[in-house]
């Protein structure tokens, strides 16, 4: 199990290789560009129809053609995000506290009247569970070294519980989706998973069937919901304003109503970057390797 998390040098090298591959090339015009938009799995991804219709939302807000740019893992969508290769990107909290300097909050999604969720610790549903300790020896499924709930809060639960998280498991593994970790836990591929709480309420309500026999063992506290954020450094001046306005404007038009429908969100507020201060400890404490 690779525990390294997000490291600036591992980060930085990445972003020169991208670069250098050519994956900055753009138009002569910048302002000519269309607006690149980027998603990580903390997005539900899947599902074609939200897609496009988010997509046309965005466009006609906006007033520019919109690129919707996926990648596999969150550690991709940030090196391009931080170098000015996207305008903005729907990311987790993790990477933002992390490149906090690079980045600029754009706008928080509202869940159930609040910009926060949980992540859930999740097993079967006839699984003894007490306190975090009784999962020692699992086969875990994590979501991404890179994400909040998918494995940074379980990580720092377990510092904080004084187990080593690298040794903790008899085997661990990344999923790099959450479905994946809920799918991996129901098929019994893992004994026990982190996951988002808003994806796997999400997923409870749209696909009962796949978390029938799972319940969840542990919920942590209020975090700050994934934010959308922009490189500090516009890569189109003006258009992190144009976004944010689409974004908190969402409700209001009927494609953005449907888009707010298919995600189950209330809507998407301005964010205060101290939503995600909780998120900055438990960084700092898996950094230390002990409860402060």
């Amino acid at each position: 199990m690779s525990t390294s998390g997000i490291g600036r040098r591992r980060f930085l090298a990445q972003c020169g290789g991208l670069i250098a591959g050519g994956l900055s090339a753009g138009l002569a015009r910048a302002d000519a560009r269309p607006l690149r938009f980027g998603l990580t799995p903390v997005f539900l991804n899947n599902d074609l129809e939200l897609l496009g219709r988010l997509r046309d939302y965005l466009a006609t807000a906006c007033e520019a053609p919109l690129q919707l740019v996926t990648r596999r893992t969150y550690q991709e969508i940030t090196a391009l995000l931080v170098s000015g290769q996207l305008d903005a990107a729907w990311i987790c909290g993790y990477p933002f506290v992390v490149f906090r300097k690079e980045l600029e909050l754009v706008a928080v999604p509202v869940w159930q009247g609040r910009q926060e969720y949980q992540s859930y610790l999740i097993g079967r549903a006839d699984r003894h569970f007490a306190a975090i300790g009784d999962l020692q020896g699992d086969v875990h499924a994590y979501s991404d070294p890179d994400s909040n709930s998918g494995y940074l809060v379980t990580a720092a639960a377990l510092v904080e519980a004084r187990f080593e998280p690298s040794t903790f498991f008899r085997r661990s593994f990344f999923t790099y989706g959450h479905r994946n970790v809920i799918r991996a836990v129901a098929s019994g591929l893992a004994q026990s998973g982190s996951v988002d709480g808003y994806v796997y309420e999400v997923v409870a309500r749209l696909e009962p069937a796949l978390t029938a026999g799972l319940r969840v063992l542990r919920r942590s506290e209020w975090l700050g919901f994934p934010p959308i954020a922009a490189p500090v450094r516009e890569p189109v001046p003006g258009r992190t304003a144009m976004l944010r306005r689409a974004l908190e404007r969402m409700d209001r038009a009927d494609t953005g109503r449907a888009v707010l429908s298919l995600l189950q969100l209330d809507g998407f507020n301005a964010g205060n970057p101290a939503l995600f201060d909780g998120i900055g400890r438990k960084i700092a404490m898996l950094a230390k390797g002990a409860v402060p």
